[in-house]
């Protein structure tokens, strides 16, 4: 149990993740829809940079030789990436130059200015003077020009210039291309144009009296990881927003060039820089993919996305209907997106306007720009109700925007909680508070995803409605601790990291190895890290217990090792929809299933205030268990680990019905709302969406 090679390197196994995003670009899927896996890819790799790389080049330079159970050291993390990287990137060109020329086919064409037809580079040609021109910055950089900051992920173009009156002069310098202006610009009837290949068309115009040499695009990425001394900190708020600041100032971790530079501009570029040259890619294809939503976005060819989803309101939430005489009568669990957010959103609408609600209290992780659902806390707040809201301002890349919440929440009279020293608080749960004659009433709202309407729509979560008591105990002790001092940081019914989520997962695989071969479990969740919980699995498997886990990420635990680990599978969920729930399963624990905001990972265990909720409705363990029972039976969007850490696709036995479990759940969503329609007995329609597939 303590050989090394039981684990997969962390790292390693998230490039795998990534690789199985962007391979989606092989399956039978409309161009659009392979057009978006590609801008996901190249997001998810900007941060894997900004974060995971920046974090292991500190480590090596630290002196760190070791980082891991796996025990492979910086050095050698920093080889094994930089190496797949190389090698995926040929893979990523092909791809998007493959999906490009079949958009072409079906007139969506990405044109570099050089090969559009005369009279679109007029129309360019006039973008450029009327749009692009009075916003860039053309930079010299020389003896009294230095060399000028560059935000995070800045991209522009490097020029080498000469004087058109003295030739032998040359120049160094750069177009700075401004975020406010579109990456691509849109010339009409399909045709999209990256941006720099106009810049670069016109850079004598803006250099005038300089002929242009040679110009190539390039992109820097920073280390966007921040390290906030919260001990040290008497204003919290203060620190984070010198952090925002600092954050674009971080040491250089990659440059992306366009393919075959002049050597001089990349000299240029990297005598500033000081980039390790293996953090150096030269690029065939654009820069900046992350942007190609502006393409996927348009209208007139939607056709070329899968077809739409409406998200489905279903009994016994619905118009007409109040949230809370809803919860009085029974727990409901909600699967997003197939089941629409806007019942999470309603539950805090209502509350803010019930006459009888005295409290609302609520944690916000992330959440979006224009969010109805702040807007309701701030009316509540305003209209003289208690409002207590813990924003966490240390939710990586959203701080900006929770910085901005909670000053407008303040503003408004609610009490905002801004962390807990030394951790995130990760938990998803809202707690709202009835005067009914002289008793009060608790309704709560536990879930495994953010508080955002927009992400509700793409990501795969759970929600959970409950009036239970023992919940009504166990959240407002919780909330007393984020506000308070508590030096108890324990639940009972519900469980709480860092105390509680892991001893208890852990303590429910051995009451599971107890059983032996009679023993089951089935996790569902983002990521498998914590080497305890995988410890404690590969017991559990050893003893004979059946367990299967489906986990969308990175996976550390190495499946099918003789002796160790060959009653574990591992099978990840890649689709349409970001697969964000978490579901677990143990066949001889009280009750059975649970849903939780955490992962399986040191951060979510010992790092974060989270949340485990057990769910004891027999319906609704029913509906979790049908969800778990579909994704293990999908055999189109599902990936299989091998003992080997590699994912190879699920292949579908000749008798086996095809089964993309995303498409099930759409269609049978879609059945009950139409008997919904057809037939106005909501008890009927109820049984029928919370039974959910068992018919189907």
């Amino acid at each position: 149990m303590e050989n090394k090679d039981i684990f997969i390197n962390r790292e390693l196994s998230w490039l795998r993740f990534n690789s199985r995003v962007l391979s989606q670009c092989e399956k039978d899927l409309p161009l659009l829809e392979k057009l978006k896996f590609i801008a996901i890819y190249c997001t998810n790799l900007d941060e894997f940079y900004m974060i995971r790389i920046a974090g292991l080049k500190q480590l090596f330079a630290a002196g760190v030789v070791v980082s891991g159970n796996d025990e492979m050291t910086p050095l050698d993390q920093l080889r094994e990436i930089r190496k797949y990287l190389k090698d995926e990137q040929q893979i990523l060109e092909h791809h998007y130059k493959d999906t490009v020329a079949k958009l072409a086919n079906a007139g969506l064409h990405i044109q570099k200015y050089e090969d559009l037809a005369p009279n679109v580079k007029s129309k360019a040609d006039e973008f450029f003077f009327s749009n692009i021109l009075p916003v860039i910055v053309p930079i010299a950089v020389d003896a009294t020009h230095p060399f000028p900051h560059l935000n995070n992920l800045s991209f522009g173009l490097a020029v080498k210039l000469c004087d058109s009156d003295h030739p032998e002069i040359i120049k160094f310098g750069m177009i700075r291309i401004s975020r406010v202006l579109p990456r691509f610009y849109n010339a009409g009837d399909g045709v999209y144009v990256p941006i720099e290949s106009i810049v670069h068309r016109h850079a004598e115009e803006i250099f005038p009296g300089y002929k242009l040499l040679a110009s190539c695009a390039f992109r820097v990425t920073r280390n966007a990881d921040m390290v906030i001394e919260e001990e040290e900190a008497d204003d919290f708020m203060m620190i984070l927003e010198q952090g925002l600041k600092l954050r674009r100032k971080g040491a250089f971790v990659r440059l992306q060039i366009e393919k075959d530079p002049d050597p001089e501009i990349l000299d240029f570029l990297n005598l500033h820089m000081k980039i390790f040259y293996k953090d150096i890619y030269e690029n065939s294809i654009p820069l900046t993919l992350g942007a190609l939503w502006q393409i996927i976005g348009d209208k007139e060819f939607s056709h070329l996305l899968l077809p739409p989803y409406t998200p489905k309101t279903l009994p016994p939430f619905g118009q007409n209907v109040s949230m809370f005489d809803a919860i009085d009568k029974e727990d409901v669990l909600l699967f997003h997106p197939y089941e629409s957010f806007d019942p999470v959103a309603q539950f805090i609408k209502e509350a803010a306007k019930d006459p009888k609600v005295i409290s609302i209290r609520m944690t916000l992780y992330r959440v979006e720009k224009n969010s109805s659902l702040i807007q309701a806390l701030i009316d509540a707040a305003s209209d003289g109700k208690q409002v207590t809201v813990m924003v966490e301002l240390k939710a990586r890349f959203d701080e900006e925007n929770n910085l901005h919440w909670a000053k407008a929440l303040e503003n408004a009279g609610a009490h905002v909680i801004y962390g807990i020293t030394g951790f995130k608080v990760h938990a998803k749960v809202s707690q709202v508070i009835r005067q009914i004659g002289d008793k009060l009433k608790f309704y709560m709202h536990l879930g495994t995803g953010n508080y955002n309407g927009s992400s509700a729509k793409i990501y795969t979560d759970i929600s959970y409605f409950t009036s239970r008591e023992e919940f009504a105990k166990d959240t407002t002790t919780f909330f007393h601790i984020l506000s308070g001092f508590s030096k108890n940081r324990r639940l009972n019914a519900l469980s709480m990291s860092p105390m509680q989520i892991k001893e208890r997962v852990i303590q429910k695989i051995k009451d599971e190895a107890k059983a032996g071969k009679d023993g089951r479990i089935i996790a569902k969740m983002n990521a498998l890290v914590d080497s305890d919980v995988i410890k404690a699995l590969y017991n559990a498997s050893k003893a004979g217990v059946q367990i299967d886990l489906i986990i969308r990420g990175i996976c550390c635990l190495r499946p099918g090792v003789a002796g160790i680990s060959e009653n574990i599978r591992v099978r990840s969920i890649i689709g349409k929809y970001l697969e964000h729930a978490r579901i677990f399963y143990f066949k001889h624990a009280d009750p059975k299933f649970y849903i939780s905001s955490a992962d399986w990972m040191p951060r979510n265990l010992e790092r974060r205030l989270e949340l485990m909720t057990p769910i004891y409705d027999e319906m609704l363990q029913d509906k979790l268990s049908e969800i778990l029972r579909l994704q293990l039976s999908d055999n189109e969007l599902a990936y299989e680990l091998g003992s080997d850490g590699e994912y190879t696709s699920v292949i579908r036995g000749d008798n086996e019905k095809p089964l993309n479990n995303h498409e099930f759940f759409e269609d049978h969503l879609n059945r009950v709302f139409k008997t919904l329609k057809k037939d106005s007995d909501q008890d009927k329609a109820q049984i029928l969406a919370s039974k959910l597939f068992k018919d189907s």
